[in-house]
């Protein structure tokens, strides 16, 4: 027999028509800043686990979805679910608590800490005690969870390096090993491989793939070659809304999809 709190959690799934094997789910999602509705009614379903692109031209509402899934920006319409449970209202740290993790475009790290820092950082701010003041032991799990978060990070061996000193495809992975902490079970990628060079960029495809599966992902990519790699299920976005979705290889031979891409919006493929 299920324990309590799992049925309790399908109960509640059914009662309210959510659908807990989905790990996030957007209903007629909106957001709108005055008269302009960055987003309108965007609709689609992210499986548990599930790895997927969503991509779009320059000011197609992709990072105000992002904002809007996290909690940076409330919906000004619709619904937002993680794993069942309607997070609408909820405050960002709330929806970190369910297991959500997102980078940004722009770098949030400590540059004058080491990358090791960084990571323990990360672990203890998503851990029970975190606000204690007391010194942590030295078998802490915050340090504990900093030494794995170097290893899938594929960072091991610039673990006590300063951020300052890292190349600026280094910092991505750090970045992505500080989303890794507190078992998450949804990421959110915004644009990882902006300003990559080929090298950095193989070595991001490498990170990603290697993953654990129960991970899920969804990702902004302006790099295809990229997006298109590293993902199952891809969503094309259009000046707020939902174009299409599909297999990596139905995108990639689209030819809408490749008009918004190489025609008049200034996107370019990589």
């Amino acid at each position: 027999m299920a324990p309590p709190a799992l049925l309790r959690q399908r109960h509640r799934a059914m009662s309210t028509g959510f659908n807990s094997a989905y790990a996030l789910e957007l209903d007629r999602v909106s957001r709108a800043f005055g008269a302009l509705r960055a987003i309108d009614e965007v609709t689609f379903n992210v499986a548990a686990g599930e790895r997927r692109a969503v991509i779009g031209s320059n000011g197609a509402g992709k990072t105000t979805l992002f904002n809007v899934v996290t909690g940076d920006f409330p919906a000004t319409g619709g619904r937002v679910r993680l794993f069942g449970e309607d997070v609408t209202e909820l405050a960002p740290h709330e929806r970190i608590r369910r297991g959500l993790r997102r980078t940004y475009q722009s770098s949030l790290l400590f540059r004058e800490l080491s990358v090791r820092d960084n990571l323990y950082l990360a672990a203890r701010g998503v851990a029970r005690g975190r606000f204690s003041l007391r010194r942590p032991a030295h078998d802490d799990g915050a340090r504990r969870a900093a030494e794995e978060l170097l290893s899938h990070a594929r960072l091991a061996h610039l673990a006590d390096t300063l951020v300052s000193e890292l190349a600026h495809g280094q910092q991505r992975q750090l970045e992505i090993g500080m989303a890794l902490a507190g078992a998450p079970r949804l990421i959110l990628f915004d644009e990882p491989a902006a300003g990559l060079s080929p090298g950095e960029r193989a070595e991001l495809v490498a990170l990603l793939t290697a993953l654990p599966r129960h991970i899920g992902f969804v990702i902004i990519e302006h790099d295809l070659e990229i997006a298109l790699r590293v993902v199952e299920k891809v969503t094309v976005m259009h000046n707020g809304r939902v174009l299409k979705h599909g297999t990596p290889h139905e995108i990639e031979n689209d030819a809408e999809v490749q008009a918004i891409y190489m025609g008049e919006h200034g996107y370019t493929h990589h």
